[in-house]
């Protein structure tokens, strides 16, 4: 089996588009709630840069990410799918699904994939599925399988920060790009030969989730989906975003309007790039309970005085 971070490899390679056909390899609507989160590094210096020149990515990243937007999801069960058919050439199994953090780099070193599967295509291509949940694989080694077969369950194990599915795809051994599969970058036009037989839409960051809280929420908190919500009585009412793939110089447009008019209306400047991040604005109560009736949040992320994303939300307070 070949499961740990291989060593970065040129993308340079010519290959054909139409060698091998992919489908996305997440039972999940990439338009929300899940997104990608990283794509593979095309950068050869120790910056990063994704196939369009943006930052979706990071130094020597050989794969795509594939997104959940909180961590409860993994337990709900999220399939991982199989993008393209083939012979299961190498499974593990049994890792926990665990946040990674530095003080685990020896626990998990050579098993950085965490739980996944390599599948083997014709032609001298190969599929691997990393970080899956532990328990969840499916299948046996040597098995014949199809397109969509479900292989297992989206996790958070090996190095794993956040719960996603990372399908590396190579050629005679070469990491290869699925959304650029030659590996001839060309900044601000739209690449039209990708190895997808249907392209997952290209976000340049945006809103995961949003929500409204009873005080500014801890970050792990959002990422767990355990944020608790406001009532009537609640010191403060808050709205909240968790946003991916954010810039320095994008704004993020936070406000909640209730039945006597605006709670709160924010701009907030970001300053510098970032994977994951969250902002969060509110009022605090200053009389014995908030109004009865609808409140209406909304966030939007602008990037150069265009709107990347905007999401909204109802809350109907009694």
């Amino acid at each position: 089996m070949r499961f740990g971070l291989l060593a970065l490899l040129s993308l340079a390679a010519p290959v054909a588009a139409g060698d091998l056909s992919l489908s996305s390899p997440i039972d999940c609507d990439l338009n929300g709630p899940c997104y990608i989160q990283q794509y593979v590094d095309h950068d050869p210096s120790p910056k990063a840069s994704d196939f369009t020149c943006s930052g979706l990515s990071y130094d020597g990243h050989k794969g795509t990410d594939f997104a959940l937007p909180t961590y409860d999801m993994i337990a709900t069960g999220v399939d991982v799918l199989a993008s393209a058919s083939g012979i299961v050439a190498g499974i593990r199994d049994g890792m926990e699904d665990a946040r990674y953090s530095s003080d685990r780099e020896a626990e998990i070193k050579g098993r950085e994939c965490g739980n996944g599967i390599v599948l083997r295509h014709a032609d001298g291509w190969e599929t691997q599925y990393c970080h899956m949940r532990k328990g969840s694989v499916t299948v046996s080694e040597g098995q014949q399988i199809n397109t969509g077969y479900i292989l297992g369950q989206v996790g958070m194990s090996g190095r794993a920060e956040f719960p996603h599915v990372h399908l590396s795809v190579r050629h005679d051994g070469k990491v290869v790009d699925p959304f650029d599969p030659d590996g001839t970058i060309t900044c601000g036009e739209t690449e039209t030969d990708t190895l997808w037989s249907e392209d997952p839409s290209y976000r340049a960051g945006g809103i995961v989730t949003i929500g409204t809280s009873a005080a500014i929420p801890e970050f792990s908190d959002i990422r767990a989906n355990t944020v608790t919500p406001p009532d009537a009585q609640s010191n403060a009412l808050v709205m909240y975003a968790f946003l991916f793939g954010t810039q320095k110089g994008d704004i993020i447009r936070l406000s909640l309007i209730g039945p006597d008019g605006e709670i709160v209306e924010r701009d907030t400047l970001l300053k510098r790039n970032q994977a994951q991040s969250f902002r969060a604005a509110g009022k605090k109560l200053k009389s014995a309970r908030w109004p009865a009736g609808l409140y209406s949040g909304e966030v939007t992320l602008l990037r150069d005085e265009q709107i990347i994303d905007s999401q909204s939300l109802s809350l109907i307070m009694p």
